[in-house]
């Protein structure tokens, strides 16, 4: 696989990874053996970052699109993620409702949808 594709599934930020991680390709038996049992550079990554926009969207309770509407960086740490949450901005406050609300009606929808298909 790519580096970006193994990047992706271990919810990693590439450029912050390693070179030889970035400039080589790995096999599905490394990509498992990067998930049984991360190297430190890996636990380091997740653990504080730089992490990639889905990661960032994720930890602070908002879509992706979200965080471009507000302007806020694709790339964060973990500690610009934890101030932001100490902080709450109005834009964070504005975006988790937001994405809260649409959680909220796509749950409704598949139930519904759920309730009707066990009707049938």
């Amino acid at each position: 696989m790519k580096p970006a594709t193994v990047a992706k599934k271990l919810g990693i930020y590439l450029p912050a990874a390693p070179e030889e991680f970035r400039e080589s390709e790995i096999s599905r038996e490394e990509f498992t053996a990067l998930l049984e049992s991360p190297p430190e550079w890996l636990t380091q990554l997740r653990n504080e970052g730089p992490h990639p926009r889905l990661v960032v969207a994720q930890k602070l309770g908002v879509s992706t699109s979200g965080l471009a509407r507000a302007g806020a960086p694709d790339v964060m740490t973990t500690s610009e993620i934890k101030a932001l949450l100490v902080e709450m901005p109005k834009w964070l406050v504005e975006e988790r409702s937001v994405h809260a609300a649409v959680n909220e009606e796509n749950a409704r929808i598949k139930t519904e949808r759920s309730a009707k298909a066990a009707r049938k």
